[in-house]
């Protein structure tokens, strides 16, 4: 499959977590700069909030608010090669720890939700998406650098900040999506170039994969050095992961074939849908920080909750 790519947007410092606006406007996060923006139909750049740390995933939930995942600044960023593209780094002098937040759309108002589960500090919240009772998944990606690794996980929590549950151990847990009847999250494990598929059984409660220590099934693995990023799903059940050093989007059927579908960036790292038909996609290609704008030939899944 090749693209028609129209850039909207650049000289962003780490743009991620599209999510396509029902005025046309796109909003989205830029890890480096510690934002939370918004892409007018215009072209022109709105800043919605500060959030120090680093603003990693964002999701509308069911009050019309914006909930964004804070890895907590767990990764500096550092200039790569000689185009000088932007990369992420193993460096924290500033980072304590990770966390989820409410946004206020229009006042620009942050709360915090949630920085611990059962006494220990989350590490770095990444993905969310919402369920049609006004719950979300979430992504917590752990913590890797050259001496040690701390496991991440998938959690499940309520809008109010009353409810939080670990629903599984993964190693990498990166993107975070919902199949279209709503019975199957998919988890993409980034270091492993894996997709899970998890039963869901209740609220934060997942089957278990047939064999100990899987945390579901696994849909496919990617082979070579691929790191799998943030997803979306298609409207037909196919999920579309942002794919790392082979830079593109990696198509997944649920048969496990995939398909590569190239973009001119290193860290392709997530994409979202939108439009009147769900055909229009935006990605972010983080490391040149640019957005591009695409005709996918598939509908996405229109998400629960849209603002």
């Amino acid at each position: 499959m090749s693209l028609s790519l129209q850039e909207v947007c650049s000289g962003l410092g780490f743009p991620e977590g599209p999510v396509a606006m029902k005025d046309g406007s796109l909003l989205f996060v830029d890890i480096k700069e510690q934002t939370l923006l918004r892409l007018g139909t215009d072209a022109h750049i709105e800043l919605v909030a500060k959030i120090p740390g680093g603003p990693n995933g964002v999701a509308i939930g069911p009050d019309g608010a914006g909930y964004v995942c804070n890895n907590g600044g767990v990764y500096s960023f550092v200039p790569y090669g000689p185009d000088h593209i932007t990369v992420p780094a193993p460096i924290r002098p500033d980072y304590e720890g990770g966390s989820v937040h409410r946004v206020d759309l229009v006042t620009g108002e942050v709360t915090l939700l949630f920085d611990a589960y059962e006494g220990n500090r989350l590490i770095a919240p990444d993905d969310i998406v919402f369920d049609a009772a006004g719950g979300f998944w979430f992504t917590d990606t752990g913590i890797q650098d050259d001496a040690s690794t701390r496991y991440g996980g998938l959690y499940y929590a309520s809008i109010d900040g009353k409810k939080l549950i670990k629903a599984a151990t993964i190693p990498m847990p990166n993107g975070v999506g919902l199949s279209p009847d709503g019975k199957t999250v998919y988890v993409s494990d980034t270091v492993y170039g894996r997709l899970w598929a998890m039963e869901i059984e209740g609220p934060g409660k997942v089957k278990p994969g047939p064999m100990p220590g899987m945390p579901g099934n696994v849909v496919q693995t990617l082979p070579g050095y691929q790191w799998l990023d943030s997803l979306k799903v298609e409207e037909d059940g196919r999920v579309c992961v942002g794919t790392i050093f082979n830079g593109g989007i990696t198509v997944f059927s649920l048969d496990g074939t995939t398909e590569h579908v190239e973009i001119p960036d290193l860290f392709t790292t997530n994409m979202c849908f939108g439009g009147s038909d769900m055909r229009d996609l935006w990605i972010t290609a983080s490391s040149t920080g640019k957005i591009y704008k695409t005709r996918w030939p598939r509908p996405g899944l229109k998400l629960n909750y849209t603002s």
